[in-house]
């Protein structure tokens, strides 16, 4: 599902078999008790995926941030409201964890999705910057 895009086909290997540094990351996720993994499925096939880390912080008197990542609905079910579900159980994961902010990025080029997360009520306040290592 990572790949099933434009973005994400350059960036991932859905190739058979599978790149070993995804089990490994995998396996770091879950045995952090900071990261959480959450797919939706329908009758067992996985319909949707993505990451919850919570941030211990110093700035905000301490806050706790959480931080979605790898939002993804599969191609034959976008349109259905399972993105909006998702995002909608993510933030209560992250409030039931003690955070006063939930954070995630969005590639400029994906307007569809900054349409979708302003209308959840998420606003652009900062300017993302990544250096690739």
């Amino acid at each position: 599902m990572l790949a099933d895009d434009p973005l994400g086909a350059a960036r991932e290997d859905a190739g058979d078999p599978l790149d070993p540094r995804y089990a490994a990351a995998f396996a770091a996720i879950e045995a952090d008790p900071n990261q959480l993994l959450v797919v939706a499925d329908r009758g067992g096939a996985v319909i949707g995926c993505l990451q919850i880390t919570v941030v211990p912080g110093l700035s905000h008197r301490g806050m706790r941030r959480g931080q979605i990542e790898s939002v993804r609905v599969a191609s034959s079910e976008r349109g259905r409201g399972i993105g909006e579900r998702m995002i909608r159980f993510a933030v209560e994961i992250c409030r039931d964890r003690g955070c006063g902010m939930v954070q995630l990025a969005t590639s400029k080029t994906r307007r569809d999705a900054q349409r979708f997360y302003a209308r959840l009520g998420f606003a652009a306040s900062h300017e993302g910057m990544k250096l690739v290592l």
